[in-house]
């Protein structure tokens, strides 16, 4: 269901950060919607079922690790990379504490960083979906085989 659908969401304060980003994105196949108010993130995430988050650490009235911490608790399946300005290593360690898969820092000098990481994490989420339609089809298996 999802695990087709090349979509990123990406929140940050900065517009101008959210539109270079979608850019890169969009070159390299995938589809970016850009959320620049953290309030709006999470209703965002819902309405737009994205498996994909890429997050800002430092915007106002919610933080990024904030706003982490709510993704995982709402869906612990949902890959977040952290891109941030905010350099600093309590910050990144905190965030991968908290389940982010990777850390990238703002401005990227090399864009291809940005795209390898978000296609390691769709190969991630693809696997968990693998795995998840194949324990389904097990469980079928078995309950044709106990119901004959």
């Amino acid at each position: 269901m999802f695990a087709n659908r090349k979509a990123v969401m990406h929140v940050d304060d900065d517009q101008l950060i959210t539109r270079l980003v979608a850019e890169q994105l969009r070159a390299a196949g995938y589809e970016s919607e850009a959320v620049n108010d953290p309030l709006l993130a999470l209703p965002a995430l819902v309405r737009g079922q994205y498996r994909i988050v890429l997050m800002d650490i430092h915007m106002p009235q919610r933080s990024g690790l904030q706003l982490l911490s709510e993704i995982k608790t709402l869906d612990a399946g949902i890959q977040v990379i952290m891109l941030t300005g905010l350099v600093n290593e309590t910050t990144v360690i905190e965030a991968m504490r908290q389940g982010a898969e990777a850390c990238l820092f703002k401005p990227l000098s090399d864009p291809s960083v940005l795209i390898d990481a978000v296609d390691d994490a769709y190969r991630r989420n693809n696997r968990w979906w693998d795995s998840l339609r194949d324990l389904t089809q097990r469980r079928r298996t078995a309950e044709t085989v106990a119901s004959a």
